[in-house]
């Protein structure tokens, strides 16, 4: 069963931690709606979602894939990068380990979900302002044991790895090369964003279907004559605190719903 786990929006999501970002009203019953519609996709899609409920004293608890990283063998429960974000890894951990084994970054080592990027068995971490690297080197060594291979990688101007390039399609990357550089992703096809859209590279993978942002029309036409199917979500709301597509769930296949 392919499950998303996802975490309610916070009362308090207009004080959300912004780094590249001057910060602008949120309307919550607007982003209330955009996150209802957003779970009602990944459902569409195949998803069980496992959604935790929201806590007023954590504003950016909605963002759950910075809280870990979730292969078949394990879920590494991480350290956010921002001090406000690590209550929000309590409650995450109780969740997953339903599903899997545990392990976690220590201090002082941090990692944001965001950094983590997997193709195949190589995952690349953002070395940013959220992500160290002693986080990246405890990631690795989580990881290793399981045959996952962890390379680090410079970002510039954006919060996470993920924000300037995600996974569209089966060997295919969608990315800004002014945030990273493409040359990292080595024979990999890539699909650079439209100049206009600083922010369409970030692009959820669900089995066959490529979740993106419907503010990116140009970047979507882009990807869909690179032959990937996709589906728009409404994530105006998020994007106003720096998140998109990817930040609002974890997504891993279990044997079967807890308790059934």
């Amino acid at each position: 069963m392919r499950t998303a786990l996802t975490r309610d929006v916070s009362p308090a999501l207009h004080l959300c931690e912004l780094s590249h970002l001057a910060r602008s009203p949120i309307d919550h019953d607007r982003a209330l709606a955009q996150h209802a519609a957003y779970e009602q996709c990944l459902m569409e899609l195949g998803c069980h979602v496992h959604r935790l409920p929201s806590d007023a004293s954590m504003p950016d608890a909605v963002f759950i894939e910075d809280t870990a990283v979730v292969v078949d063998e394990v879920a590494v429960i991480t350290r956010p990068g921002a001090k406000s974000r690590r209550p929000e890894t309590e409650a995450v951990s109780a969740a997953l380990g339903r599903y899997r084994s545990l392990a976690a970054i220590e201090a002082p080592g941090t990692v944001d979900g965001g950094d983590v990027l997997r193709v195949g068995r190589t995952f690349y971490v953002g070395d940013s302002a959220r992500s160290n690297r002693d986080g990246i080197a405890q990631l690795g060594e989580a990881l290793a044991p399981y045959d996952y291979r962890v390379v680090p990688v410079v970002t510039r101007d954006c919060l996470h790895l993920k924000t300037a390039a995600t996974v569209a399609a089966p060997g295919i990357i969608v990315l800004n090369p002014a945030w990273v550089d493409p040359a990292i992703f080595g024979n990999l096809t890539l699909v650079e964003v439209d100049p206009g859209e600083p922010f369409a590279g970030n692009v959820l993978r669900i089995g066959e279907v490529t979740v993106a942002g419907m503010s990116f029309p140009r970047t979507n036409r882009r990807l869909e004559a690179a032959g990937v199917a996709i589906r728009t979500v409404d994530m105006s709301e998020f994007a106003k605190a720096e998140g998109g597509v990817t930040c609002c769930s974890i997504i891993f296949e279990a044997g079967e719903e807890p308790g059934a």
